[in-house]
């Protein structure tokens, strides 16, 4: 199986080699090229390098990365891994440092930052996973509880939570066959997270002899994490919404040898180091690492007032669970699947799965401590022995599915392993709608992804119902009010009058001298303030405010009331849509439209409780930061059925042209199908077209084993060619040769034609493959060459025109930064051209043939400043 890029309509890879390996490699090339900022962010915010390019607003995620041991952790779960998995991230990774550098120099964010690329650690993508993942469970909620108990007494403690004031809005559904129009089961849903830009999801296919699967992959790790379908089997995820991760409060001093906790024992050795962050524009920032028996300290320290640590699941055992993800991609079963995310660590999931062999699943999976109750709602003394933790959930909930299963954050399945929970809203609507016939068929499962059904409206509905001595104006808002659908469509003026009287009311509640001091928290790191606002928090569980009898002093139908007048007299609203628009995060501040590109409207339909949930930050703004980052319908009878989409596109690169394709279907709520025929896919082509003054049109065209062989063969195997060794093979020998460059994605063949005439052969790798990388330090993005020019082609002139342009394709077209050469010794003029070409001469290495014999290779590095330097173009024709 050749090694090959293919993209569809809407510039989907799909990605195919001849076995795992190469396809990891792949993978991570993909990768590269399509979202190299993307994965460079992620990899500085692993490292809590971030601020040293993003100035200031990036310190305080910095000092938690590096206080938090992301980076250290992320190594020990790489070394706990089996050979075989590590062996798999490091053929991604390598992948990754080999295109990295072309795919930077597509994207603008590095030159905007003047970001210097750096080459990836094996263990990357561990460290990118806990990076992304670190606060998926809400761990600074406990902070929030904490000040509750504080301020308004223990029992208050669960005040403002409606089943969960955090921002879960994940969907997932299985239908199975006996409801289905098919007879085999529906896997559809949708994650929701922030919609960042490029997207955190990334639609991709990957096939190899051992395999075939489509699924949503995260960028910068390899495989398919959390959504998948490998035509035997389809599988997905939401968070299960679990506590797993305690905070304690520690006592800390400092003596002649460092920094001691004080723990269940008495005064124990704290590890303590410190650290600097390098901080664009402004001085750096001195960071002391201390970790204590119980974790690292992410609060405080010796001096300050309080000082807490975090215990989480990977750095107490050196695990991550990236052992399953090989195991997804050749699952045939839900049995396979079963058995795979029984070894899942972090975050803790929800699966639901199911195959054409009539096998369904419902389950938790990861890593849960058992410990004290206290230690799931909020801070405990970490010199408390009661308060450590006794093991972990052996036996993970599951559920038999003999009917419509949905996981949607809510409480159900995952009861026992979390605290707060989403509201039920979402379960219950999606469990209504499946519900009310059979014969679903996977292209209606967008009437669910887009239902906008809001089931939260309820209890503020009654509550404006019951208002008297009400304003003309008022009152007849109340009236359209009350007989509003309840649905939050980006067209509905009166679904935008309902935000506005629910926003008001937040906020005099929030205001009330009954919630006075919640905002006054002990010193606190700011990248947690966000936890600590009370706002957000009133907005979220307003719910439980509305029917609490623990504050008695708010008389809520004055605030109501209040509300409702303040909205009523202000100027007519326009719909929801206007000021409900997508608003996609990017760390620069970047455009969705790129330059000389005509802008279109981001109104999004939806709200926080609905299933199409679309939500805001509480505030003064509408804006929607957080909705669906991709959905998908998983059609276990034909694969090819199946549908997916993102809120952006597949390009992460601004002005490319599936930058943000699938927008406008998002927005409507569509789907774009999936195209699963490789004959109907588009093989990405590599060619290169450049016009050289008095030379003449080159073009550098991939080669194919089959359709050129005969020219190879005869050009190789001329006497003129014997420094390539091939001159003792037979043609099929040479056939075999090229067909197995051709399979690997780290090789590629081309042939140089001018003016159409064929006149040199190409062939680059990557030397992280060659036996050439061991004989001298490799650097990321380094790219080899071998140049043999056909019989009779060469003139005067004509060898240094053709590396100029053939420099012009490798640091131009393919973004490599450094060129390695490696002539004969014995072919002087070659390691002479070296020398005049701006080669830098390395060591000599002994190379076999593909023949069988020996050469000794002279080695040359060229880079692209030096190539720029001799006043040689970098662009093509």
């Amino acid at each position: 199986m050749n090694a090959k890029v293919f993209r569809d309509p809407w510039g989907v890879p799909h990605l195919r080699a001849g076995d795992p390996l190469a396809l990891a490699y792949l993978q991570g090339t993909n990768a590269a090229a399509d979202r190299a900022w993307q994965l460079e962010l992620e990899r500085r915010r692993l490292l809590g390098t971030s601020a040293a390019f993003l100035g200031g607003e990036a310190v305080g995620w910095d000092v938690f990365a590096r206080q938090a041991r992301l980076s250290d952790t992320a190594q020990r779960c790489f070394a706990a891994l089996d050979d075989e998995t590590r062996e798999w991230i490091e053929a991604y990774v390598a992948g990754v440092n080999h295109a990295l550098p072309g795919g930077a120099a597509r994207a603008p964010e590095f030159a905007a930052t003047g970001l210097i690329l750096e080459e990836w650690e094996p263990w990357t993508p561990v460290g990118i996973w806990l990076a992304v993942h670190i606060l998926f469970a809400g761990f600074p909620t406990k902070l929030w509880r904490d000040q509750v108990a504080r301020k308004l007494g223990d029992e208050a403690i669960d005040l403002f939570t409606s089943e969960g004031p955090r921002t879960a809005g994940s969907n997932g559904w299985l239908i199975p066959g006996d409801r289905t129009a098919t007879g085999q089961p529906i896997i559809a849903g949708d994650p929701h997270r922030y919609i960042e830009s490029p997207g955190v999801y990334q639609q991709i296919r990957l096939a190899c002899p051992e395999y075939d699967v489509i699924g949503l992959a995260v960028p910068g790790i390899p495989g398919l994490a959390h959504f998948g379908h490998t035509g035997g089997v389809a599988w997905a995820i939401t968070n299960a919404m679990a506590d797993y991760q305690d905070l304690y409060r520690e006592q800390l001093r400092r003596t002649a040898s460092g920094v001691e906790a004080l723990g269940p024992d008495g005064w124990e050795q704290a590890k303590a180091q410190t650290e600097t962050v390098a901080v664009a524009g402004a001085d750096d920032v001195a960071v002391e690492v201390i970790e204590t028996a119980r974790g690292p300290v992410i609060i405080g320290g010796p001096e300050a007032e309080t000082a807490i640590s975090l215990r989480y699941p990977p750095r107490v055992t050196g695990r991550i669970g990236f052992e399953v993800l090989p195991k997804l991609l050749r699952a045939s079963t839900v049995a396979d699947i079963d058995a795979a995310v029984d070894a899942w660590v972090e975050p803790v999931n929800v699966v639901l799965a199911a195959d054409t062999e009539g096998g369904l699943l419902h389950r938790t999976a990861g890593l849960v401590p058992r410990r004290h109750e206290a230690n799931r709602l909020r801070i405990v003394p970490g010199w408390e022995a009661e308060y450590g933790w006794q093991g972990w959930y052996e036996q993970m909930p599951r559920a038999t599915v003999d009917d419509v299963a949905v996981m949607a954050n809510a409480r159900e399945l995952a009861g026992s392993l979390g605290v707060e929970f989403a509201a039920p809203h979402r379960s219950r609507r999606i469990r209504e709608l499946l519900s009310e016939r059979t014969g679903w068929r996977v292209d209606e499962m967008p009437v669910v992804h887009t239902d906008t059904w809001l089931g939260s409206a309820g209890l503020l509905l009654d509550l404006l119902e019951r208002l008297d001595d009400l304003t003309p104006a008022a009152s007849a808002l109340r009236d359209r009010l009350l007989a509003w659908d309840r649905r939050m469509d980006a067209g509905s003026t009166v679904a935008s009058e309902y935000a506005a009287v629910r926003k008001a009311l937040a906020r005099r509640i929030a205001d009330h001298p009954a919630l006075a001091g919640l905002d006054d928290a002990p010193e606190c790191p700011e990248l947690f303030v966000p936890w600590l606002d009370t706002l957000t928090h009133v907005t979220f569980g307003l719910e439980n405010l509305l029917t609490t009898e623990l504050l008695r002093s708010i008389d809520l139908a004055v605030l109501g009331r209040d509300a409702l007048e303040d909205v009523a007299a202000r100027r007519p609203r326009g719909p929801w849509g206007d000021t409900h628009q997508l608003t996609p995060l990017h760390a620069l501040r970047g455009p969705v439209f790129g330059p000389g590109e005509q802008p279109f409207d981001l109104s999004v339909s939806g709200d926080h409780h609905c299933v199409m949930s679309t939500s805001a930050v509480p505030g003064p703004s509408d804006v929607c930061i957080r909705g669906s980052a991709a959905r998908y319908a998983w059609d276990l009878a034909r694969r090819e059925d199946s549908a997916w989409i993102v809120p952006l596109g597949a390009s992460g690169v601004l002005g490319d042209p599936h930058h943000h394709d699938q927008l406008p279907l998002w927005q409507r709520g569509e789907l774009a199908p999936i195209v699963t025929e490789w004959d109907q896919l588009v093989q990405e082509d590599r060619t290169f077209v450049h016009e050289l003054a008095g030379f003449g049109v080159v073009r550098v065209i991939e080669a194919d084993p089959e359709r050129d062989l005969d020219l190879i063969h005869g050009w190789v195997s001329a006497e003129r060619a014997s420094f390539w060794g091939m001159g003792r093979l037979s043609r099929d020998e040479i056939a075999e040769i090229y067909r197995f460059l051709d399979s690997v994605p780290t090789h590629h063949v081309y042939v140089v034609h001018l003016d159409d005439v064929p006149i040199a052969l190409v062939q680059t790798y990557d030397p992280q493959a060659d036996p050439v990388g061991a004989a001298y330090a490799v650097e990321a993005g380094d790219i080899g060459l071998h140049l043999l020019v056909a019989p009779g082609a060469a003139r005067p002139g004509f060898t240094g025109n053709l590396l100029r342009v053939l420099g012009i394709f490798v640091f131009g077209h393919l973004g490599h930064p450094r060129l390695v050469g490696e002539p004969d010794t014995r072919n002087d003029r070659a390691v002479d051209r070296l020398r005049r070409t701006g080669f830098t001469l390395g060591p000599e290495v002994k190379i076999t043939l593909p023949d069988g014999g020996t050469k000794t290779a002279q080695l040359g590095f060229l880079t692209a400043e030096a190539f720029r330097g001799q006043g040689r173009p970098m662009r093509s024709s």
